[in-house]
């Protein structure tokens, strides 16, 4: 008897083999203990086979209460101010006149369209840079708010976008985005 355990002790619990049966012996132990302290189960579906029906946490006779959706927000504009599609065509055309201008004249031509964040960062652009030549459709106004809206502005090399806002109802180009086709 001696002789079995000290060859458990030197060559099995030494080897990998051994340590992993080792291992294995212990956590079963602590799987049938927790067991026993557990109790009997509730014979319902665990964790693991999860529910026979599906849980429901709200009374399906109680009606809709999900998010509203109104209605799309209505751009507001000023009494005598251009529409927000009027100030964006106005724009597009100011930014896709680029050739045969200087870059002051260029800039000058949108800084009245523009607000002011917008035409400080356009101060320093050379519009050479500008991707498109000419408008090749009919703007579409997307409203977001009733004094924030995008409008996309085909151009012959792809969509511009812009952002229009209207802290009192005049609308000005805030953003400009431009994506290839």
């Amino acid at each position: 008897m001696r002789r079995a355990i000290e060859f458990l002790f030197t060559r099995v619990l030494r080897s990998r083999l051994g340590l992993a049966l080792g291992l294995a012996v212990v956590i079963i132990g602590i799987v049938g203990a927790a067991r026993l302290v557990a109790g009997p189960g509730s014979g319902g579906p665990g964790p693991l086979g999860g529910p026979v029906s599906p849980i429901s946490t709200a009374d399906p006779s109680a009606g809709d209460d999900g998010l509203t959706v109104s209605e799309e927000p209505t751009p507001w504009t000023s009494p005598g101010a251009p529409a927000p599609v009027a100030v964006a065509r106005s724009f597009a055309t100011a930014w896709l006149d680029h050739r045969d201008v200087t870059a002051e004249q260029w800039h000058e031509a949108l800084r009245p369209l523009a607000t002011t964040e917008l035409a400080e960062k356009l101060s320093g652009v050379d519009p050479v840079g500008v991707p498109a030549d000419q408008i090749t459709g009919e703007p579409v106004v997307v409203p977001r708010t009733d004094s924030l809206v995008e409008v996309v502005v085909p151009v012959d090399s792809g969509e511009l976008r812009l952002g229009l806002v209207a802290p009192q109802g005049r609308w000005q180009v805030d953003t400009v985005d431009w994506q290839r086709r």
